[in-house]
């Protein structure tokens, strides 16, 4: 889903040259994770180019916006901090003239606590993140967070993590039987340590580890599942695993940027990929489900029984959505985790 630190610099220091000229549209969105079919086909029934720029974290993406002079129209950050987004007055309101199509988004995802009734989001993608295993390296059981927190002997020094602090926190206090909010000082304590004694047994934190999985440079690691699906489909060797202490749901949204200098054909594109054949192609290319109501019938077949996409039922009651925690828990989290990345 995500790609590199390297490309997290490229990001926040590349070309500040974006074009701003009519038909264009500058998208800004995370690593590896935008269908080029997609942008071929908006452009081949709009006349509008789309240029993608990579971001490998929302922290990497809030600061770069945060900072102007940007030049991004579109942007696709998680659940957790859309509030951050709106509150920052960094969005502007979907064009209900242009964006006709919001009636294509799954019910479930419509009345959503981090942006009620749809007003400046719309869906790009959701999942959850979880356990990736080499089972010819490990036979064990993987639907625990313990192969990658207390890893046993084979796996020692073959682990890659996502240097996502929301996901990799929210597994670690879930492990530990908390909320994923808690102010509880023993649990956040325990999860310290856990955190901390564990690190030793990785060999990376790095996002866009597709290519090192498949290569077997990776034995386990954090990862997500549509990730970890276009690892299996490369290396019938790896499993997905869903930790049975609880595991992060989360979903990415589309949103056009306040200070957008191509508002209307953003606008255009928002409203594109609310098409049910549109939004399948998002699917199609990075493996995730993406929330828009008849987009199943134009997945690939490989996607519909895939165990990465679907949850197995004695499971599914430990994915938990996210939340956004309140500042104070938030700086415990940010304390643990600067530790952590030393």
């Amino acid at each position: 889903m995500k790609r590199t630190l390297a490309m997290a610099a490229m990001a926040l220091t590349g070309s500040t040259a974006l074009a701003h000229a009519e038909g264009v549209v500058n998208l800004y969105n995370w690593g590896n994770y935008t269908s080029p079919e997609l942008l071929e086909r908006f452009t081949e029934e709009t006349g509008i180019t789309v240029t993608v720029t990579d971001f490998d974290s929302n922290d990497t993406a809030l600061a770069r916006i945060r900072q102007g002079g940007h030049g991004f129209d579109i942007v696709v950050p998680s659940d957790t901090y859309i509030q951050t987004w709106i509150s920052e007055g960094l969005f502007q309101p979907l064009d209900p003239e242009i964006v006709t199509d919001r009636g294509n988004i799954d019910p479930v995802f419509v009345d959503v606590p981090f942006d009620p009734g749809r007003e400046y989001t719309v869906p790009w993608a959701w999942g959850t993140t979880g356990v990736i295993v080499d089972t010819s390296v490990y036979g064990g059981d993987i639907n625990t967070i313990g192969v990658i927190i207390d890893p046993p002997a084979e796996l020692q020094g073959r682990i890659n993590v996502i240097p996502e602090m929301s996901d990799v926190m929210a597994m670690a206090i879930y492990y530990h039987g908390g909320d994923r909010c808690t102010t509880d000082r023993d649990v956040l304590r325990a999860v310290r340590d856990t955190l901390m004694d564990a690190k030793p047994h990785w060999l990376a934190l790095d996002y866009g580890a597709v290519d090192s999985y498949v290569a077997g440079d990776f034995a386990a690691g954090i990862y997500w599942n549509g990730a970890s699906m276009r690892v299996r489909l490369q290396n019938d060797s790896f499993a997905y695993g869903y930790p049975e202490t609880g595991y992060p749901l989360w979903m990415d949204n589309a949103a056009v940027l306040a200070d957008a200098p191509n508002r209307d054909n953003a606008m255009q594109f928002i409203n594109f990929i609310l098409r049910p054949e549109n939004a399948a192609l998002i699917s199609n290319f990075a493996r995730y489900s993406n929330g828009i109501a008849g987009s199943d019938a134009y997945m690939d077949e490989v996607m519909r029984d895939a165990p990465e996409i679907n949850v197995p039922a004695e499971l599914a009651a430990a994915g938990r959505w996210g939340v956004a925690c309140p500042q104070e828990v938030n700086d415990i989290h940010t304390q643990i985790w600067t530790e952590l990345m030393q």
